[in-house]
């Protein structure tokens, strides 16, 4: 599994949403160096982690990047949310949790509303095999839809989609099925790290309430949504998401540091 280090502070690990690669972070990463540590994940499947790869399982992965990082606050975004979540409620080494445009169940259920359709995900699925690109194309379309900078932030994802070749279709069908399957909400009352979750009011694919619902259940929680922002704050509310994080993780026990 690819992992890209850069910067000096404290430890954090930034983990990519479905289809993408860690460079997608890149405005983030450029306004962090600075403060903090970054170790950028390419799941694996996924950007310079793409060959034989085993298959996307939470718990086998999360371990896997425990194994190759520091003691960090952990940063997830979209289906990136859950690796970090389950690495948050099983490991020690997770000092603090940041869910961007991320839940612990992502599609709606008759206790769970604000959530997609369970049919979303397999829908997706079955047209990977007959337009693959074109499917591709419409999901990182929904990263951006209602955002005030929509068309700049599609532009730059669709620029970075395949800037580390195009993700492994195996990869990508495990991540739709994390996506339809995965149900993390029994670990969110026993989370004993402090979180920040970030949501886009105008988010098309993670509805800001089930956010807020999710935050609602996590001891000591913070939750903040930006109002013009849509699924990938981080590119068109750059500013406001670094932010953010330098405020949340200033409240966090210092730990160890490289230089």
């Amino acid at each position: 599994m690819h992992i890209e280090t850069l910067g000096r502070g404290p430890d954090l690990v930034l983990i990519h949403g479905w289809a993408l690669h860690g460079g997608v972070f890149a405005p983030l990463a450029q306004r962090l160096a600075p403060h903090f540590r970054l170790h950028l994940v390419d799941l694996p499947g996924h950007g310079f982690s793409r060959g034989p790869a085993d298959p996307l399982d939470l718990a086998a992965v999360a371990s896997e990047i425990a194994s190759r990082t520091p003691p960090a606050i952990w940063l997830g975004w979209s289906l990136g949310g859950l690796f970090a979540l389950r690495a948050a409620a099983a490991l020690p080494t997770v000092r603090g949790l940041v869910m961007v445009a991320a839940t612990p169940r992502f599609v709606r259920a008759p206790d769970w509303p604000h959530a997609v359709e369970p049919e979303v995900f397999a829908r997706f699925g079955d047209e990977l095999a007959g337009d693959y690109a074109g499917t591709l194309d419409r999901f990182i379309a929904l990263d951006t839809l209602g955002s005030e900078h929509g068309r700049s932030e599609l532009k730059t994802l669709r620029a970075l989609l395949h800037e580390r070749g195009a993700p492994d279709p195996a990869a990508l069908r495990d991540g739709l099925a994390l996506l339809a399957s995965s149900d993390l909400r029994r670990s969110l009352p026993g989370l004993r790290v402090p979180s920040l979750w970030l949501a886009g009011r105008r988010d098309r694919l993670v509805d800001p309430r089930g956010m807020a619902a999710a935050a609602a259940r996590v001891p000591g929680a913070r939750f903040v949504e930006l109002a013009h922002a849509a699924h990938a704050p981080f590119l068109g509310h750059v500013d406001r998401v670094a932010a953010e994080i330098g405020a949340f993780a200033d409240n966090i026990e210092p730990g160890p540091t490289v230089s």
